[in-house]
């Protein structure tokens, strides 16, 4: 297709849609304190009752119903800091939920919010919350809370953490909360003295699954109470980001063991590994806007371990990024070309086929300047286990257009090794909103890679992938959307992650969703249709598809439903092979199957969910289900389980096999400083039980004293000869971390 074929239509959109009025209402002067605010949670200066309160109303169970508690919230700034205070009544104290005291681990307690939208951008937000224990918890939102992948739809990280404080206090109608967060950990954008920002407040009581909030955002889409794109526009006039630095050194001792075959290849050889090393993290508010964040012998020993996948499909599993230094405003590198493949994903540095590769160090940027949304990545790793050395670099600019809710942007990433190694990725992206809720979605992004370009074999288009798609967002009525996507045989971002090349999609959805009456048990019900066609570039034979269908129940209550059946269609180019030996042929297959869920209340001390489904799988049969429960013991226990139950059989092949794959944690707090967590899991796909145990004495914010123990069992140790050690790899640490301001 010609290329002015496509440029055409979209110039002339972009026209049209220029005068598309900005969502929202005129912007709000926040009130400026008169006086000093003490962080006690009790609310009682004379400074809160000169600032006024927002007007909150019910966002759920019944959108500007008649809220059953009354709820205070005021939000007010200083020349360092900008505050909320709320005073959250409740008619039955007892009945308030305070289950946990571990940070950043929601279990279904009472909470109060405050979302900002910082640089009033309308795609992304930092979301700090509270308990009535005073528990932090920060996170950050992309994508204008529209995402698709797991937890809050792959849309929210909740890995990410800065610095702020919080204190809370109980009195004899409810109880109290107040915030202070510090300009450097928010980041703005001044202009002339005035600073604009998004702003969500709420509150929600867990055991009635009801939610107050400011402003007044109808329920229309699944995270609607999170959405930049709703937030009310905040005006702060005469304030500027102090710009103090941050230095954090760290000292890590302990020991490893790991098991090795000896030169014979007849012996199993435990070596024993004694850990000593040292590194340092800085971090510079370079100006209000944009952020330097630098390492030096970067070490991720407290990250918590990734959860056990079971993997029955002919695609790479993919793990989300929880180690810290990438959270700092990751929304700026999100890069996505579908659910989960995406031109930057930066598990690819420092990681290589599960294993660390140590990072020497390196730095990021990011912030905004003048019109730009501006990020900045660039790390080295060490050589190891026959890899080169490495450097990893990525750089990100977007920029509003054409209205508020409206970016296009590019990305270049590159991957250099010592051997003169190279891999080079870039992308175009947009969004353009066409209709209040109307948005197309352009990308475009091509690799150079070395391999290929010394064998003569670059071709711009296959080396390249194009993403085209329109939706209308949203759960109320009619929502859809549409797409295409073509992915070259050679299109490999050294630095992405893809799930499968050379391809044509096809996709669709389509849903309609639809409000209860006030007296119904059920809050909304949604019916979808949705389905995609995946085409091979080389003869255009199909290659998979999929047709589903699903309908979805939201109770007042907070809980929720989900039945679905789906068709699908996989044409396999060589045999496909499973856990336990079994395999199934090349060829192509249709089958179908169906699943169901059922998701308790959030605010129940005993809650999570529950799974079943089954149905045809490729030549044979599948049998599958889950069960998720928490228990919230007390304010300082509290109990999780997972497991999944996969049973399959070919009976041509005679061939069956039972899976499974089970999760423990606990997590113990003491206080909000000292807390354990253990995490023990055990996959019999891979033949193995995994325990993580984390201690952290947390003295202050970025104060910490970790102690970190993990152990890699063999389950089926006769599997291999000669016979698997009990352990494979097993490490106790200790690692120290102190921030201090320059």
């Amino acid at each position: 297709m010609p290329i002015h074929s496509i440029v055409r239509p979209l110039i002339f959109l972009s026209i049209l849609t220029a005068s598309l009025p900005a969502m929202g209402q005129d912007a709000l002067e926040l009130d400026r304190l008169n006086g000093p605010i003490v962080l006690d949670g009790r609310i009682d200066e004379a400074a809160w009752r000169e600032v006024r309160p927002l007007d909150v109303v019910m966002y759920a169970p019944v959108h500007e119903g008649r809220m059953t508690e009354d709820t205070e919230i005021r939000v007010a700034y200083d020349d360092g800091y900008l505050y909320m205070a709320a005073r959250l009544f409740d008619a039955d104290p007892n009945g308030i939920r305070s289950n946990s005291l571990y940070r950043d681990r929601y279990s279904g307690d009472d909470t109060v919010a405050l979302i900002l939208d910082t640089f009033n951008d309308n795609e992304n937000a930092l979301w700090f919350f509270t308990t009535p224990a005073g528990v932090r918890f920060d996170m950050a939102v992309t994508g204008d809370a529209e995402g698709r992948g797991p937890g809050f739809g792959g849309a929210v990280n909740n890995s990410w953490n800065t610095f702020w404080d919080v204190a809370t206090a109980r009195f004899d109608g409810g109880w109290t909360a107040e915030m202070r967060l510090p300009y450097s950990s928010l980041g703005f954008q001044e202009v002339d003295g005035r600073v604009e920002m998004g702003l969500i407040a709420y509150r929600y009581i867990a055991r009635k699954g009801e939610r107050h909030i400011y402003p007044s955002i109808p329920p229309n889409w699944s995270m609607g109470f999170a959405k930049p794109s709703q937030a009310r526009t905040v005006v702060l006039r005469g304030v500027t980001s102090q710009k103090p630095i941050y230095v954090t050194p760290y000292v890590t001792g302990g020991v490893g063991r790991a098991a090795d075959l000896n030169e014979a290849g007849t012996k199993w050889i435990t070596d024993v590994d004694p850990n000593r090393d040292a590194g340092i993290d800085l971090k510079y508010s370079v100006t209000n806007n944009l952020t330097l964040d630098a390492t030096v012998n970067t070490d991720f020993a407290q990250v918590e371990a990734d959860d056990q996948q079971v993997n029955l499909s002919r695609f790479s599993q993919f793990f989300p990024e929880k180690r810290q230094f990438f959270q700092e405003r990751a929304g700026i590198f999100s890069f996505s070309t579908g659910r989960r493949d995406r031109l930057f994903h930066s598990r690819k540095i420092g990681l290589h086929q599960g294993q660390e590769v140590r990072i020497l160090g390196g730095g990021r940027l990011v912030g905004r300047v003048g019109e730009w949304d501006v990020g900045a990545l660039n790390m080295q790793t060490e050589a190891d286990a026959g890899l080169p050395s490495e450097n990893f670099g990525v750089v990100r600019l977007r920029r509003r257009v054409i209205n508020d809710q409206s970016y296009a942007g590019s990305m270049l990433t590159s991957r250099l090794g010592a051997d003169g190694s190279y891999n080079v990725a870039y992308g175009l992206d947009g969004i353009i909103r066409l209709a209040p809720d109307g948005y197309l979605d352009v990308k475009w992004a091509q690799s150079i890679e070395q391999t290929v370009v010394d064998e003569g074999r670059f071709d711009f288009a296959d080396a390249g992938l194009l993403y085209v798609e329109y939706e209308r967002r949203g759960t109320l009525g009619w929502t859809y959307d549409g797409g295409v996507t073509y992915a070259g045989a050679l299109y490999d971002p050294g630095i992405g992650f893809v799930t499968r090349r050379d391809f044509l999609q096809l996709s669709a959805d389509v849903q309609y969703g639809w409000l209860r009456p006030d007296e119904s048990r059920y809050r909304t019900y949604d019916a979808s249709i949705f389905g995609h066609v995946y085409f091979r570039n080389e003869d255009g034979s199909v290659e998979s598809a999929s047709l589903g269908h699903s309908w979805d129940f939201a109770y007042k209550s907070s809980a929720d439903a989900r039945l679905s059946a789906n068709l699908e269609v996989e044409d396999l180019p060589e045999d496909l092979s499973l856990p336990e030996d079994m395999s199934v042929p090349a060829g192509r297959y249709t089958f179908a199957g169906a699943q169901g869920r059922y998701t308790l209340p959030a605010g129940d001390l005993i809650r999570g969910g529950f799974s079943v489904g089954g149905g045809t799988f490729y030549d044979g049969w599948r049998i599958e289900a889950g069960l998720d429960p928490t228990w919230s013991v007390s304010r300082f226990i509290e109990l999780a389980g997972s497991y999944e139950y996969t049973r399959i059989g070919f009976p041509d092949r005679d061939q069956s096999a039972n899976i499974h794959l089970l999760g423990v944690r606990s997590r113990i707090a003491l206080n909000t400083q000292v807390s354990l967590s253990t995490f023990v899991q055990y996959n019999t796909a891979a033949e193995v039980a995994i325990a993580n145990l984390r201690f952290r004495y947390n003295f202050g914010e970025g104060n910490d004293l970790w102690v970190v123990y993990n152990d890699n069992l063999n389950t089926h140790r006769e599997r291999f000869d000669p016979v698997l050690p009990v352990s494979q790899s097993r490490t106790l640490l200790f690692k120290y971390t102190y921030t201090f301001a320059l």
